[in-house]
């Protein structure tokens, strides 16, 4: 399936149906009055977070929605049915903007959540509704009110409890790889994750899930490379494991582009707590790790965890250190906040 985080929308709720002008014919009543019915509601479109989507593929085929009219009113004091509701399903974290792409309307961060789009148009009122002691015949009627229509842009933003940062090449695909069921794509060459992933982590018995983004080069922010356009996708993580390859001529360097970057992007990615590690140490000797382990540690002002995702050296003590800092701000959620993925 591929991968779709952004999409235009346009939306049409229905309008409502017209009221009915009718009266009643029956043989033995002389004065028959006015019966007709009200107009059914037009229906609703609205937007619902669903399980197993991760991807908002389905906007690229489909674009436009429309709910149904409601349904006229008919004599006999009939009210017309209300029309069909229209559903769009998306993926938990889905945000949906205004027509300008920067005012929020809704965030689907729950699934099951549900939010109302465009409501439906009141169906007219039929001439028994327009009945009074100096009118006893009315002969007229409302046409229902009409739809709203808008146009909406879905943007997804991936749940996960951690996201992976890093250089291109410096292993996050790999890692990812390594540890959970995901099969990205892993290759000998810049920019092979074209498009996040996710994957599902267990350690000690525990689990979190794990988002994995495409690198990051020096001038993202401006559009080098594949930019930073799904840096959105770590937004919601509770922390980010930046790794830095053993293999860079300078760690400390490739440390403070992707620092930079995520202090360009904004959106609080600077302030998020980071573990950093050192990867691929299976390709080089101990002293080589030892001068690349203080160099990074001198850069990036904490502890460098060396791992491999190949031979696996050191890797669950990364993994766990990671699992004490999500744990930690699951602890430090307010019950409104906690995701009922963690609740038992």
């Amino acid at each position: 399936m591929k991968f779709l985080d952004q999409a235009k929308v346009y939306i049409r709720s229905g309008d409502g149906g017209g009221g009915a002008v009718s009266f009643r014919r029956e043989k033995y009543i002389e004065f028959g009055g006015p019966d007709g019915g009200d107009g059914g509601r037009g229906g609703d479109v609205w937007a619902e977070a669903v399980e197993g989507l991760n991807t908002l593929i389905d906007y690229r085929y489909q674009q436009h929605f429309k709910a149904k009219t409601g349904m006229h009113g008919m004599g006999k004091n009939r009210t017309g049915a209300k029309g069909p509701d229209v559903t769009l399903k998306v993926p938990v974290g889905t945000q949906i903007y205004e027509e300008d792409n920067e005012t929020l309307i809704c965030d689907l961060t729950e699934e099951g959540q549900r939010f109302l789009l465009a409501k439906g148009g009141n169906g007219g009122f039929g001439n028994a509704h327009f009945k009074s002691s100096t009118n006893q015949a009315p002969r007229r009627a409302n046409p229902g009110l009409e739809g709203r229509e808008r146009t909406i842009f879905l943007r997804l933003k991936l749940i996960a409890d951690a996201g992976l940062v890093g250089l291109p090449n410096a292993g996050k695909s790999t890692l990812l790889a390594s540890v959970t069921a995901a099969k990205p794509k892993i290759a000998d060459y810049p920019f092979t994750t074209l498009h996040p992933n996710l994957g599902v982590v267990r350690i000690d018995a525990r689990e979190f899930v794990l988002a994995d983004i495409p690198g990051l080069i020096e001038g993202a922010h401006q559009g080098v490379g594949i930019g930073d356009r799904f840096l959105g996708h770590v937004e919601r993580t509770n922390v980010m494991l930046h790794l830095v390859s053993v293999l860079e001529d300078d760690v400390g360097k490739a440390y403070r582009t992707v620092r930079g970057e995520l202090e360009a992007y904004g959106h609080g990615l600077a302030e998020k707590p980071e573990i950093v590690a050192l990867s691929q140490i299976d390709a080089v000797d101990a002293k080589t790790l030892a001068e690349k382990a203080s160099e990074l540690e001198a850069a990036s002002g904490q502890q460098a965890l060396p791992f491999s995702s190949v031979s696996r050296d050191g890797l669950d003590e990364v993994l766990r250190a990671l699992m004490s800092r999500i744990e930690d701000a699951r602890l430090a959620a307010t019950p409104d906040e906690i995701d009922p993925r963690w609740q038992g």
